[in-house]
């Protein structure tokens, strides 16, 4: 499955990083308050006595109950000789646990007229399940027999493994996920925000029963779980159900493990790689701030402005004008510890080093002479778009409020199109000075033939 979180909506290609599983796909959810005043849509939030935070976002307007778990695991935690362990979580969850089989969690969900999935990411893991309000309860009971009492029965363990690899070879052979997934090698060299989420071919050979079962216990402990319910539940009910469920499970005392500093990036970092493709890949990337950090909120302005739409610089002068892309794309993608802030554009290999001139100097003007009026206006009419747009779905609220939840940043979730509204020209220009600085990133080519 591939989903972003909401505040990194522009951040299209990043999707191309999370990996996950999609299960049961009948009807999704209805729609959702997008707009209007934060406490009129304010979640209740609660800590169980075991840790657990339990969200829930009363919401009448469909008879669709999102229940998603989210897990506070992803690289970002994973040791260099248990890469991958997160997603191989992820997909050993659907495999049974002690008191039912593989195919027994699809069939359940499908049988509730409801759909299953779940991804994993470079700080999290989510565990999603859809279903008619009737069906509420049964999604509790199985998210937390997933969560504690998955059997990692070593013949699933065995065909997922097989399963993953798949999913490795398509990342790998698709130019644009590819790219972008060795893009943050660069820009995160020596931290786990540039390693794998999928693992390398030896930490999943690696993989065994008693390693992925000492990773279930490490990670998989209320205090470090969120679960988010949003539809036709009051919070009392939702209580009283995680009660009998999460709030089972006893308080374990965990503390997260230490994460390598980041080191900033420094000078100019580039790689090229041979790939036999007809067109190139371009990308350039810097480190840019966290989900907490203010200025996410005009960097994803600045990543809207230069090419957010249709009608962005980079699409109007590199693709439009002098016709020297066929596409190009630029995304801020926050995440709990950092960001990266990229542009990505498919071209003619001899056009690569132009490209990225024009890329720069673009970006330098942006920096020198900051927006026009009417940019930051249509900049903010797009993303408060997006934003409803994420809203309308049962589903789309609950990842909003899980990934904000996870990250400490709800209150920014709540506020999001308030605090865009918000952003000057003036800190548009700034923070495109503060994190894009034309003398530090990394550029990446893929390329055919040696140049």
């Amino acid at each position: 499955m591939l989903m972003v979180p909401h505040r990194t909506a522009v951040a299209l290609a990043t999707t191309l990083l999370l990996a996950g599983c999609t299960m049961a796909s009948p009807t999704a959810g209805g729609p959702a308050a997008a707009t209007g005043d934060a406490a009129a849509r304010r979640p209740a939030t609660e800590i169980l006595p075991n840790g657990l935070t339990l969200v829930t976002q009363e919401q009448r307007s469909s008879d669709i109950v999102a229940v998603y778990l989210w897990v506070g695991t992803g690289v970002r935690f994973e040791t260099p000789d248990g890469l991958g362990y997160a997603h191989f979580q992820e997909h050993m969850l659907f495999k049974g646990t002690d008191a039912f089989g593989p195919g027994y969690i699809d069939r359940t969900v499908e049988g509730q007229g409801g759909r299953s999935n779940a991804f994993t990411s470079f700080d999290y893991t989510t565990f999603q399940i859809l279903v008619p309000s009737e069906g509420t309860r049964k999604a509790f009971e199985l998210l937390e027999a997933m969560a504690f009492r998955s059997a990692f029965e070593p013949k699933e363990i065995d065909a997922e493994r097989q399963v993953i690899f798949e999913e490795s070879r398509i990342e790998t052979d698709t130019p644009k996920s590819a790219i972008i997934r060795q893009l943050y090698g660069l820009v995160f060299p020596d931290h786990p925000y540039g390693r794998p989420v999928l693992g390398t071919p030896q930490t999943m050979n690696a993989a065994n029963q008693a390693k992925l079962k000492a990773f279930n216990t490490q990670y998989y402990t209320p205090e470090n779980m969120v679960l988010v319910v949003v539809g036709p539940v009051d919070p009392k009910q939702a209580r009283a159900l995680a009660d009998a469920t999460f709030g089972q499970r006893p308080k374990t005392g965990y503390v997260p493990p230490p994460t390598p500093p980041l080191a900033p990036l420094e000078g100019i970092v580039c790689k090229r790689v041979d790939r036999p493709e007809q067109q190139a890949q371009l990308a350039l990337g810097w480190q840019a701030p966290s989900l907490s950090n203010p200025d996410s909120f005009a960097l994803d302005l600045v990543a809207t402005i230069l090419g957010g739409s249709e009608s962005a610089r980079l699409q109007r002068t590199l693709r439009d004008g002098e016709r020297l892309v066929s596409g190009i794309n630029v995304a801020n993608a926050s995440m709990s510890l950092s960001g990266i802030f990229y542009v990505h554009a498919q071209l003619e290999p001899a056009d690569v080093e132009k490209v990225k001139a024009r890329i720069l100097e673009e970006l330098g003007r942006l920096e020198t002479e900051g927006p026009t009026e009417e940019e930051r206006q249509l900049a903010v009419t797009r993303a408060e778009s997006e934003h409803a747009f994420s809203y309308e779905t049962a589903g789309g609220v609950a990842t909003a409020y899980g990934t904000a939840q996870l990250n400490g940043t709800l209150e920014d979730e709540l506020r999001y199109v308030d605090r865009l509204r918000a952003v000057t020209r003036d800190q548009i220009r700034d923070v495109a000075r503060k994190y894009l600085p034309l003398t530090d990133y990394a550029c990446m080519t893929f390329a055919p033939g040696n140049k």
